[in-house]
């Protein structure tokens, strides 16, 4: 148990001092999560913001056909929540569950306004990471407008490289919204058009 890998994470967006990283560091909380385990359900409110240390985590959404529909997948060095339960302390629609064993670091939403109150960097460094996923938001919305089933699926290997031999195919077919059976059809497609090396 190490918070150096969230550490090396938030001090890539500003200089921190030792003071600062130990004042946030003390206020998170670390938890290991098994495979398959829940820890957000629909009409729970969301009390943290989540940092994936090691493993994958996955927030999605169930249709009243029973249909999921995955929002994000949260491997190693990223941030995961939502943001709308979090902030307005609302019941969430999502879930969030543990993709493979893991290991988190939480911080709850009275712990990390303490942390912008007294070390004002932080706030910066949590709103371009917002900013940033937005962007990300927004680029998958037009995707899904306006991207074929190919594009979309070269798209999620951008994203998430590290995942693409990690997840079941049924897990990224969901991602794209296709059926597994069409994702192995890109996929075979792409294999046979990849250049030759010569």
């Amino acid at each position: 148990m190490t918070t150096e890998r969230i550490v090396k994470n938030i001090t890539r967006w500003a200089t921190l001092s030792d003071a600062e990283i130990g004042f946030f560091t003390t206020r998170l909380t670390y938890r290991k999560v098994r495979r398959r385990q829940y820890f957000l359900q629909a009409g729970d409110i969301c009390r943290h913001y989540t940092f994936v240390s090691e493993g994958c985590l996955r927030l999605f959404h169930v249709a009243e056909d029973g249909g999921e529909h995955i929002l994000q997948f949260a491997p190693e060095d990223y941030w995961v929540s939502d943001l709308s339960s979090f902030w307005e302390e609302t019941p969430t629609s999502l879930y969030l569950e543990a993709m493979e064993p893991s290991e988190i670091w939480q911080i709850a939403k009275s712990e990390l306004i303490a942390t912008f109150v007294t070390h004002p960097g932080f706030d910066r460094i949590f709103r371009v990471m917002m900013e940033r996923a937005f962007i990300k938001l927004q680029q998958r919305v037009l995707q899904d407008i306006s991207a074929t089933a190919e594009e979309k699926y070269l798209a999620f290997v951008k994203s998430y490289p590290q995942l693409v031999n990690r997840l079941p195919q049924t897990q990224i077919a969901s991602y794209i919204g296709i059926t597994p059976e069409f994702l192995s059809k890109i996929r075979k497609h792409l294999s046979q058009t990849k250049p030759s090396k010569t």
